[in-house]
């Protein structure tokens, strides 16, 4: 059999009302050099007999009990043949181009492990006028990645070699959920990671989505990651308090935080981490998102310090709009 160059990983739970669609857009992508592998995890729906339905000879079917997102996505890395591996989730759809428009860039980029892109939001099968455009080089998503995720998870695609280098997705319940954030953080410390510019997928939001059923302690492991992250920069083995304060007060894990944070502290460590990283990607524009990142830092802890929390949502939807007049970084 001849090795395809993508392997696609899906795995599916309870997804028989979407999943579908999703394959359907894989299928008709105009790059066709590569092999779908689709991973039951245990649905208790109909989701198996619509999987078994599916006729396409680069199907690969696999069904298994229950064992959760990242051990799914782990087995199915495991089991795909291609160079590079995309990720595709039971209820988004990609565009016709992705793979073509990623496997080019990959080619053309091999210090590149990494890459995403930007997507649409819909909410169920409506469109909406929400996006994610995150940054797209070196330099900017390795900076946002000390401090939250700048990946749509099913817009990925990765080289086999650099995934399976840094061991693929945790497993450990003390780091996940959020299983892409830790991993793209481990990557981006070994190789280049980017996005592309344009929207090949659809983000959909739906109520049974595989990666938000279930219990979620989401704030707890997004504290752990951020403050890893600017840990590993700044040289340190484990995060000192600073750190753990700047990681705590970016998520609003208020109960996080020391009992007397000091925002100098806290502004130094990233200033340093934001200089360190600058300074290897030369031309990005780290240090514009150093000085508005140490900016709303002050801001968030002047909150804190007065008791203003009540204000936290009106800022930051103040914040969601800068962003989508190009006042503020994404």
């Amino acid at each position: 059999m001849t090795t395809p160059l993508i392997s696609v990983v899906l795995p599916v739970y309870n997804g028989a009302a979407d999943v579908e669609r999703a394959v359907g857009s894989i299928l008709t992508q105009t790059c066709d050099d590569f092999e779908l592998i689709l991973i039951n995890d245990g649905s208790k729906d109909n989701s198996a007999d619509v999987l078994e339905s599916m006729r396409d000879p680069r199907i690969r079917l696999f069904h298994q009990g229950n064992i959760g997102l990242a051990g799914t996505l782990n087995r199915g890395i495991g089991l795909a043949r291609g160079r590079y591996i995309a990720r595709q989730d039971q209820d988004d759809l990609s565009h016709p181009e992705r793979f073509a428009r990623q496997v080019e860039f990959l080619e053309r980029h091999p210090e590149h492990g990494l890459l995403g892109s930007a997507a649409e939001i819909w909410v169920g099968d409506a469109p909406t006028n929400r996006t994610h455009d995150h940054p797209i080089d070196h330099g900017a998503l390795s900076f946002e990645l000390l401090f939250n995720n700048p990946f749509v998870h099913s817009s990925v695609m990765v080289r086999k070699s650099a995934i399976e280098a840094v061991g693929g997705y945790t497993t450990d319940p003390a780091r996940q959920p959020p299983e892409d954030y830790e991993l793209w953080s481990r990557m981006a410390r070994h190789t280049r990671v980017a996005n592309l510019p344009e929207r090949l997928l659809v983000y959909r939001e739906v109520a049974a989505s595989m990666s938000r059923t279930g219990p979620n302690p989401f704030l707890e492991r997004l504290v752990l990651i951020c403050a890893e992250n600017l840990a590993a920069v700044l040289g340190y083995k484990e995060p000192p308090v600073e750190v753990l304060d700047v990681a705590a007060l970016t998520h609003s894990a208020l109960h996080r935080l020391s009992p007397h944070p000091d925002i100098e502290r806290m502004c130094q460590a990233v200033h340093a981490a934001g200089e360190r990283l600058a300074s290897e990607s030369p031309h990005s524009d780290v240090p514009r998102r150093l000085a508005s990142r140490i900016e709303s830092l002050r801001h968030q802890y002047l909150m804190h310090k007065h008791n203003m929390h009540w204000a936290r949502p009106i800022a930051r939807k103040l914040r969601a709009i800068g962003r989508q007049l190009g006042v503020l970084p994404r």
